[in-house]
């Protein structure tokens, strides 16, 4: 068993925020049927290169745990589909831009007439309500106006976006939980569904945390410190003897202590300056330049292990190469394979929520296009020679 299983998920979603709800929810036992447009699909099916094969590595990253259904929702026909399925689901997400699903006649207002338990995820970049509700979003625009953008990159160097979709990303985490909450209040409620408005920008904004709470306090934005953390120091990278770089974390004054026995530099601990961490934020100019000379003296590994004997947290900046072949990584099975029906073995992710009693597994490969259209269809009742006449008209 896993934890959802006999959950039904009825995935509208394209890109990246939508399919990675969906993808948490597959992973850990939801019944998911992407409904896709007939003969293109999701739109990332053809983002590449690279390819694998014929799919798309980016597909692949995000669509496992899927069955795959097309339907062309402009048609009166697919939407009588759509509301079949509909009526014995428990979740609905899609991320088209507020009232698409409307003209479709599949919003929520119309879904709940059939199932009034359903539970109709509306994923959008600025939400359903206010004065950029209509604009197009994707993530690289997400995080410039969120202000993630505004605090990521060098002092004094041109802002810079994350180096992965986090809008998306984050949205599609925030989606799933919001999915789970309220799904927890239907079966406390006798049955209640509800409608969940979630915007990208929303998502960003209560990301800012600590972020938010130093604009609050001083009234000034904060401004980028490169790898830096701007109220801990030494706090952020550095660069050794061999050009690589890593990581200090000296998150308090007890660590202060044993950073400077670790790298044998005592005079640091004893000097005025340093002596707590407000002094060392006040100094940071004239500290983080000394450190950063000294620690041209020895390799990055080096200093690691120096700093780890003392507990002192410290690591490595890894590429994804030296991500998936670290030990840890690999003993925690987030580097997985799955076969595909086309492909042969693939590469995926693991999964980072570990249950003791009901864990969640790769059961499914992404889907080729329409790979479910049969199964999906005939178990809805209608007939081999009525799918057939549905793919000649166009419907899927």
């Amino acid at each position: 068993m896993k934890p959802l299983d006999g959950i039904k998920v009825l995935d509208l979603t394209r890109a990246l925020a939508g399919p990675f709800c969906t993808l948490m929810l597959g992973d850990y036992g939801a019944d998911v049927i992407k409904i896709e447009m007939p003969g293109s699909g999701d739109d990332t099916r053809k983002w590449g290169p690279p390819f694998i094969g014929e799919e798309s590595a980016y597909f692949l990253s995000v669509n496992r745990n899927k069955r795959s259904l097309t339907l062309n929702l402009r048609d009166e026909k697919a939407q009588q589909v759509f509301l079949k399925l509909a009526a014995d689901a428990d979740v609905v997400v899609e991320n088209f831009t507020p009232g698409v699903m409307g003209r479709f006649n599949l919003d929520y207002d119309t879904i709940k007439q059939v199932n009034p338990g359903v539970v109709y995820c509306s994923i959008s970049g600025f939400g359903a309500t206010g004065p950029y509700q209509s604009r197009p979003a994707y993530d690289q625009i997400m995080q410039g106006i969120s202000g993630i953008m505004s605090i990521t990159g060098d002092l004094g160097g041109d802002p810079q976006k994350v180096g992965i979709a986090v809008a998306d990303i984050g949205a599609g985490m925030w989606a799933a939980f919001a999915i789970m909450t309220a799904l927890f209040h239907r079966a406390g409620s006798d049955g209640k569904g509800q409608n969940i408005d979630l915007s990208m920008l929303d998502s960003q904004v209560a990301w800012m945390t600590y972020q938010a709470g130093y604009y609050f306090a001083t009234g000034q934005a904060p401004q980028r410190l490169g790898a830096a953390h701007p109220t801990l120091v030494p706090y952020q990278a550095f660069m050794g003897k061999d050009g690589k770089y890593f990581n200090v974390a000296v998150g308090s004054d007890r660590l202060w202590d044993r950073f400077c026995q670790g790298i044998d530099r005592m005079d640091l601990h004893e000097n005025p300056n340093y002596i707590d961490n407000g002094a060392r934020v006040n100094h940071r100019s004239e500290l983080v330049p000394l450190l950063q000379e000294f620690f041209l003296a020895r390799d990055a590994d080096d200093w690691v292990t120096d700093l780890q004997a003392v507990s002192v947290p410290a690591g490595p900046i890894n590429d994804l190469a030296d991500v998936f072949s670290d030990p840890q990584v690999i003993h925690r099975e987030m580097l997985l394979e799955m076969t595909h029906p086309t492909l042969g073995v693939i590469k995926q992710t693991g999964l980072p929520i570990k249950f003791s009693e009901t864990p969640g597994g790769l059961d499914k490969p992404p889907p080729l296009l329409g790979e479910h259209n049969g199964e999906i269809l005939t178990s809805l009742g209608y007939s081999t020679s009525e799918v057939e006449n549905m793919v000649a008209a166009g419907v899927i």
